[in-house]
Parts: C-alpha cells; sequence; structure tokens
C-alpha cells in the first residue's frame, strides 16, 4: 500500500492559484504551500498579493495583474518563470456583479463571463501543453451553491457558475487522458469579501446555516482537507467531478 501521507505529500509540485489575494484563492494558496508546493499567486491587488508571498517565504510568489485583460499565453510565460511550469492550477478569482435580472447592465454580464469562465479554460488551455508533457496535472475550478441554485440577483454570476460544472466535465474529457485530472469545487457560504453583504446581516447569515445539514457556515480550514485531495495524488482516479463543501446545504 502506498504511504498514506505521500498521497496528499505537494513537495516538488508547482502550483499556480488566481485570486490569490484574499479569500478562499488566498487560503487555497497557502495550503498547498504548507503541503509542500511552490506556488504562483495572481490577483489585481498587488499589496495585498505581496502580503501573501512574504507570509510564505521563498516558495511563493506573486504576479499582480488583469485577469481579463492579459493574453493568457503571456500569464502562463510569467506563472512558469519563478518555478517552471505548474503541474497544478486553482481557478479561485471570481466576480458577482449581484445585479437584478432586471437591471443585468452589458458590461457587467461581460465581465462576469470573461473572469469566471473565459480565463479558467483559456489560461488552462495555455498551461496544457507542459502538464501533458510530464503526463500529470491537476486543475480545480471554483463552482458555487449557485450552480445549481437560483439567488436573488445572481442570474449572471449563477449562469457562469453553472456553466464552469459543465465547462469542468468537458475539460476532464478532453485532458484526463493525458493525466490531467479536473475537477470543480463548490463552497457553502464561507466568510470572504465576496460574500460580506451575507455576513453583514446576522439574520440571514443564521438562516443560510440552518439550511445545511451541520448546522453552521462554513470556516476557511474547512476548505483544506477537499482542496488537497483535488489538487494531489490522492485524487488520482477522480475527474470531471464537482464536489461540494458547503455543510450539506445543497443536500436539504
Amino acid at each position: 500500500m502506498d504511504d498514506l501521507h505521500q498521497l496528499f505529500d505537494l513537495t516538488g509540485k508547482t502550483a499556480c492559484i488566481t485570486g490569490a489575494s484574499s479569500g478562499l484563492g488566498r487560503r487555497a494558496a497557502t495550503v498547498l504551500a504548507a503541503a509542500g508546493a511552490c506556488v504562483v499567486g495572481v490577483a489585481r491587488r498587488e499589496t495585498q498579493l505581496q502580503e501573501w508571498s512574504s507570509e510564505i517565504g521563498p516558495t511563493a510568489r506573486a504576479i499582480a495583474c488583469d485577469l481579463i485583460d492579459i493574453d493568457p499565453a503571456v500569464l502562463a510565460a510569467e506563472i512558469s518563470a519563478p518555478y517552471g511550469a505548474p503541474d497544478i492550477v486553482i481557478h479561485a478569482a471570481g466576480i458577482n456583479p449581484r445585479q437584478n435580472a432586471d437591471d443585468v447592465t452589458m458590461d457587467k454580464w461581460q465581465a462576469t463571463i470573461d473572469l469566471n469562465l473565459s480565463v479558467p479554460f483559456f489560461l488552462t488551455q495555455a498551461l496544457v501543453p507542459s502538464m501533458q508533457a510530464k503526463g500529470w496535472g491537476r486543475v480545480v475550478n471554483f463552482a458555487s451553491l449557485q450552480s445549481d441554485r437560483a439567488f436573488p440577483g445572481g442570474i449572471a454570476y449563477g449562469t457562469t457558475k453553472a456553466g464552469l460544472v459543465q465547462m469542468t466535465r468537458a475539460m476532464a474529457e478532453a485532458w484526463s487522458r493525458f493525466g490531467i485530472n479536473v475537477n470543480a469545487v463548490g463552497p457553502g457560504f464561507f466568510p470572504t469579501e465576496l460574500t460580506e453583504p451575507v455576513f453583514a446581516d446576522p439574520q440571514r447569515a443564521d438562516r443560510n446555516a440552518a439550511q445545511t445539514c451541520v448546522g453552521r457556515n462554513g470556516e476557511l480550514p474547512d476548505l483544506d482537507g477537499p482542496l488537497l485531495f483535488l489538487c494531489s495524488e490522492a485524487s488520482r482516479y477522480v475527474t470531471g467531478q464537482l464536489l461540494m463543501v458547503d455543510g450539506g446545504f445543497t443536500a436539504k
């Protein structure tokens, strides 16, 4: 039997995490670094990114850019420069404009599609050849409760997150034969900048907690194990799947 500790060990691996300046993306970047990976964090906010990379030390690098505006091939080259081409890519960057259906504007709609759907696909596409050459890769897309549920003011966001689940399956179909496993993780309600309006209303936060099977909202450490599983050798026969990390919210 394989050493169980080695199944989750990322020593010698290189990872890239988008949206690494805050929230779940920052947590993911920190967890993968703790598991032994060299990590490149990508996000728009340079100050927060530099703070994160300083906390981690020499196995972390920061790339500040607007993911919508930069050419994926150019970004892939920058990501690969510090430690070599990444073995693992986590797409945590995303936006939710929170516009009601009657108020959705074309620019917000397009920006949401660009960041939540187009960036994960085209950046992965640019990084696939190096993974294919190694015969090993892990891609993790961030889905959402709204991949399956309709929330008020979430038509643009929910549309992209539903599409992301199908895109995950299609990416797995295209690339898993080369050793590149593609999965999605669907967080429930976690306290982040993106969900600040939810947690600012204690009654709303309590209602969300009551909707789960476990009776509480998410805490950042709840995401560590699922991410390590999907990014490591432990998930070698798992691809094209959506893992909901929501305390059973979608089970009720």
